[in-house]
C-alpha cells in the first residue's frame, strides 16, 4: 500500500508503540504553530483574528438592521 521510501520514513520515527497514530503528536505541534502564527504574525496591519473580528461585527450589525426593519 505505501511505498518502501514513505515505509522506511516512517520507521524512522519514535512512537512505535501509538502504532498508527504516531504521527499524531506531530501534527498538535504543527497545528499550534499555525495558531500561534495566525495570532502574531501581521501582514502591514492586519493579521487573521482582526480580519475575523471585523468581519464577525460586520454580521451582527447586518443582522440587528434586520431585525429593527422588520
Amino acid at each position: 500500500m505505501f511505498s518502501p521510501k514513505l515505509k522506511r520514513i516512517i520507521s524512522r520515527l519514535p512512537g512505535k508503540a501509538l502504532g498508527e497514530y504516531r504521527l499524531l503528536p506531530l501534527f498538535f505541534i504543527f497545528g499550534a504553530a499555525l495558531e500561534y502564527s495566525m495570532i502574531h504574525w501581521q501582514v502591514g496591519e492586519v493579521n487573521f483574528y482582526k480580519t475575523y473580528k471585523r468581519r464577525r461585527v460586520e454580521e451582527l450589525v447586518e443582522e440587528r438592521l434586520k431585525q429593527e426593519q422588520a
